[in-house]
């Protein structure tokens, strides 16, 4: 699956060749993929799945809003999602083990998660942004940081 997925983006590589460099090319369109699949999934979540209502869990009495939940859930999949294409299409000449990517890929992706949800928040809460143009805002503004982790440090 890897290599059908490099090849299709080789497909398009020439166009961006004398501004990226593979790897980078690699980057940007699968977390540009994975970035866009969370976007559609947060608002289908935010919509349809809790509601735009608030959730209160009982037995912890503690009350969750839509848009947190929709931006847990999104973390899910796209971590899973983000972990595979960035191990087996982006970085694969990393000689690190498995095990070590991965635990390098959930320390960054909680630090880029933590930062995205105080985005959000503060996108919606203080400046009454719609949920779903706060989650693309403030993701637009984690990725720069993101690559730089995962270039440096996850995948080095």
């Amino acid at each position: 699956m890897s290599n059908l997925i490099r090849k299709f983006l080789d497909l398009f590589y020439p166009i961006v060749s004398k501004i990226f460099d593979k790897t980078t090319y690699y980057y940007a369109a699968c977390g540009t993929g994975n970035l866009v699949l969370s976007w559609i999934l947060f608002f289908l979540f935010y919509q349809f799945v809790f509601e735009k209502k608030l959730w209160h869990i009982s037995f912890i009495n503690f009350t969750f809003t839509p848009y947190t939940l929709s931006a847990f859930s999104c973390f899910i999949i796209s971590f899973t999602l983000g972990f595979l294409m960035m191990k087996y299409v982006v970085f694969t000449q990393s000689e690190l083990k498995g095990r070590i990517q991965l635990f390098r890929y959930g320390i960054s992706a909680i630090i880029t998660s933590s930062a995205n949800l105080v985005l959000l928040k503060t996108f919606v809460e203080i400046f009454y942004f719609f949920p779903s143009l706060a989650n693309v805002l403030s993701t637009c503004i984690v990725v720069v940081i993101s690559y730089l982790i995962q270039r440096n440090f996850t995948f080095k």
